[in-house]
């Protein structure tokens, strides 16, 4: 294991990197030159995540994938499947772990709501979802950004945001934050609780008033509420002409038509669209 060390402003950042050779049934083609697995701080916390790179010095653009609420996406192809899209195409790749997820400290966010409804009720459990999710939640996307921002390898213009479900809600809330990203793409962000959570749809519609970059919204045509892309969607097409928003025609295997197309299984029938997103926004 090589320890890195790297200093930022006012913030100074340990950075342990595992290079592990990837199996031969993973996704990724033999472009991609190592996976890395590496710790970062945010806060008081230890935090994980995935790095994938080209082969090559760069300077590479870079997206900064962020991953659903599942518990363990450390443990799926999740992360593999979004390489086997963007490295190919010339990115790097990183997948932070928020707290509590993985092999990452802290409490995982579904436990907190868990015990706050327990406690005070539906609404209460919602409106904690709310706030972490705009607060630690977001402080943990922009630490694993910060590594991404100090990779000697990247080109700091072209920093990209891109996530599912609960890392869709953080790609807006990431773009809404003007840290540096060019562009974000957004895949069923708050699916499963639009027309639960009033306070979070709020919280998006605020979010996406106040984006300047392109964004890319989809959804597939079975997600559990298509309302983020058509209340969303058109909001963003208002804030910049090249944002663009689309749910996807009820074709192909049932579970590719579901909540993020199904995971790790269905990233190809968003990925070339989101490739070609990106290379003409980055122009």
């Amino acid at each position: 294991m090589k320890i890195l060390t790297i200093c930022a402003v006012a913030f100074v950042v340990a950075v342990a990197v595992t290079t592990r050779p990837l199996a031969a049934d993973r996704m990724l083609r033999d472009d991609v030159a190592a996976k890395q697995r590496i710790t970062f701080k945010s806060g008081n916390l230890t935090l994980v995540g995935y790095l994938f790179k080209p082969t090559g010095n760069g300077p590479f653009p870079a997206v900064v994938w962020n991953h659903g609420s599942e518990p363990n996406p450390g443990g799926t192809r999740q992360f593999d499947a979004v390489a086997s899209i963007f490295v190919p195409a010339g990115y790097v790749v990183f997948a932070p772990m928020r707290r509590g997820h993985s092999d990452s400290e802290g409490e995982y966010i579904v436990t907190a709501r868990e015990r706050e409804t327990a406690r005070n009720g539906a609404a209460a459990g919602q409106q904690l979802t709310t706030r972490l999710l705009g607060t630690s939640q977001l402080d943990d996307q922009l630490a694993g950004l910060n590594v991404v921002k100090q990779l000697p390898y990247v080109d700091k213009t072209k920093l990209i945001v891109a996530g599912c479900s609960f890392g869709g809600i953080q790609t807006l809330l990431g773009a809404e934050a003007k840290v540096g990203y060019r562009a974000a793409i957004s895949i069923s962000p708050a699916a499963l609780n639009w027309g639960h959570n009033p306070d979070l749809e709020t919280r998006l519609k605020q979010a996406v008033d106040r984006i300047d970059i392109p964004v890319l919204l989809l959804q597939p045509p079975k997600d559990a509420s298509l309302g983020p892309a058509q209340v969303l969607g058109p909001m963003l097409e208002r804030r910049n002409q090249a944002s663009h928003w689309k749910i996807y025609p009820a074709v192909g295997p049932e579970d590719e038509q579901a909540h993020c197309f199904g995971g790790a299984r269905g990233m190809h029938v968003w990925g070339a669209d989101a490739t070609a997103f990106l290379k003409d926004v980055l122009r």
